[in-house]
């Protein structure tokens, strides 16, 4: 309705794919490349792997393939994977041509047939490549199959080739332990990322131009506001560049602004500004087994007159961090804290320099509320990815809802000339309590929504040898800790002392109430969560005022 109004020959963001309208950042034609070696002569009869959260332009990537592929290349396209690994060969079957008439009863009768039909095609010297589309969906049994599929060869080559496209829960799939000879026949990975700011604006300009667009017609603050709440994925962008030009219209500006589209955004339900809607996480190596009580740290450890075994879940800490109750076992126990002092509300105007000196601190405020300030290099370090030194980090995205309901100190990812950190030690309605014990602010929510876009961090003291994940059929003490942790949650597990079916189906119940993966698996976020009804310290402060 508005393209008269605007002057366009077309709709510039429809969520139809178009090849006409198609804008490959570096990061796409980095992916694109990465497909291209995988069906050609670098994928050597591996699978290619290529994941990216909903609406981050896989599809799109798809198409550019099929369009380039060589022509010595057939391509079986697989959109439904939601298939037993029968009904999955069968469908590989018709794509490719082949006869499957009589045989789709028998996965034997069917493989043979598609043998048949790769090795005529290697004779002709042709090349065949699957193409599984939403292949987080793949039962483990189907992937099983594809590996199978893998196998077909002659003395010298594969003859065929997997690419396996989906959303960052494949990634998941694959470390599970029963599918690691897949994984290890991966050739090339490639995650694909969200736009960044730059890439957003330019991808708006690029689709108003080929929609016959005289003048930009987004606002440089629209701009930085579709970024903000779009979080740079591009179904999202089409979604609210198109309401927001309505809205313009409607109200007959010339020009949309930062209003209109955060109108469209909370038409559409993205929730506050800020929320980051892409779910990634930053996978950390190891995670906590504790089982934090009153008082800045507590763990588990060992009766005193048992000797440490191998696979002990908590490391030994140092003394002051540890309480028990003399008979070998753990409890809880009160550390009296004192009052914090929170300074007067301050300006709706966040201070820059204030922020660039709070963003070389966080770690160190962080390490505060955790017991002990000498611990900050400890933190900064498992963040950026390094495991075994007494931390775990987890890197999350959400809006302030989320953090609230997480419960727990957190450090904001700020974007302000470049990634700033601030450390967040309480939050109500409106405002924020931010910055260290020393130099400590209230802010309103507005005045840090404008650099947030959804990120944040949180660390915790962990064990050095706890598992990647646990899941059905694990046993020993991380297994014992998991099902203790799981017995003091809002709903506690009321089952018995192993992790199997009935805990699976527990722990799935748990992960759909908490917003988790309902996987069955305790990785870093699920671990986070099952502890976080027994933390007694550090709290996330819920009332800020300026006389607390």
């Amino acid at each position: 309705m508005y393209l008269e109004y605007f002057g366009l020959n077309e709709a510039p963001f429809s969520i139809t794919p178009d090849p006409a309208f198609v804008y490959l950042t570096d990061r796409h034609r980095d992916a694109l490349a990465h497909l291209l070696y995988g069906v050609g002569q670098g994928g050597s009869g591996g699978f290619v792997q290529l994941t990216g959260e909903v609406g981050t332009g896989k599809t799109t990537l798809c198409r550019c393939l099929l369009e380039q592929v060589p022509e010595d290349t057939r391509i079986a396209l697989v959109l439904n994977p939601l298939l037993t690994d029968r009904e999955l060969l069968a469908a590989i079957c018709t794509e490719l041509g082949v006869d499957v008439t009589g045989r789709d009863h028998s996965s034997q009768l069917l493989v043979d047939a598609l043998n048949r039909y790769l090795l005529s095609m290697h004779e002709a010297g042709q090349r065949v490549v699957v193409v599984v589309d939403e292949a987080q969906n793949l039962s483990p049994e189907a992937l099983e199959q594809i590996r199978l599929l893998t196998n077909l060869e002659t003395s010298k080559e594969k003859l065929l080739q997997i690419v396996l496209l989906g959303q960052p829960e494949l990634r998941e799939l694959l470390q599970r332990r029963n599918l690691r000879q897949l994984a290890q026949r991966i050739t090339a990975r490639y995650h694909l990322m969200p736009l960044g700011p730059k890439d957003t604006a330019e991808y708006v300009r690029h689709r108003l131009r080929v929609a016959g667009a005289r003048r930009n017609l987004f606002s440089k603050p629209a701009l930085r506001a579709l970024y903000q709440r779009s979080q740079g994925i591009p179904r999202l962008i089409n979604i609210i560049a198109d309401r927001a030009l309505a809205g313009a219209y409607v109200n007959e500006k010339p020009l949309v602004d930062a209003r209109l589209v955060n109108a469209a955004a909370n038409e559409i339900q993205l929730g506050e500004p800020g929320v980051r809607q892409a779910r990634w996480s930053w996978a950390v190596a190891v995670v906590v087994a504790v089982l934090l009580i009153w008082g800045s740290w507590r763990v588990f450890k060992p009766p005193e007159n048992v000797g440490p075994e191998p696979t002990a879940v908590a490391q030994q800490l140092p003394e002051k961090q540890i309480t028990s109750t003399g008979d070998g076992s753990n409890s809880p126990a009160s550390v009296a804290t004192p009052d914090i002092v929170v300074p007067p509300p301050q300006p709706v105007v966040l201070d820059h320099n204030w922020l660039k000196v709070q963003s070389k601190l966080a770690w160190r405020g962080l390490a505060e509320a955790w017991g002990d300030p000498a611990d900050a290099p400890l933190i900064e370090a498992a963040c950026s990815g390094q495991a075994g030194l007494g931390f775990a980090c987890l890197r999350d995205s959400g809006n302030w809802s989320r953090v609230l309901q997480l419960g727990l100190p957190v450090v904001l990812e700020l974007q302000d000339d470049g990634v700033r950190y601030l450390l967040l030690r309480g939050i109500d309605r409106q405002q924020l309590l931010l910055g260290t014990e020393n130099d400590q602010r209230i802010l309103t929510r507005a005045a840090v929504e404008p650099l947030w876009l959804g990120g944040f961090l949180v660390a915790w003291p962990q064990a050095a040898n706890w598992p990647r994940q646990v899941g059905r059929g694990a046993t020993g003490p991380a297994v014992e800790t998991i099902l203790k942790l799981a017995r003091n949650t809002d709903n506690p597990y009321q089952g018995g002392q192993s992790f199997d079916a009935d805990f699976e189906t527990w722990l799935e119940q748990f992960q759909t109430r908490n917003g988790l993966e309902a996987d069955g698996i305790v990785g870093p976020k699920t671990l986070l969560w099952l502890m976080r009804p027994s933390l007694a310290q550090p709290q996330l402060q819920t009332q800020i005022s300026g006389n607390h």
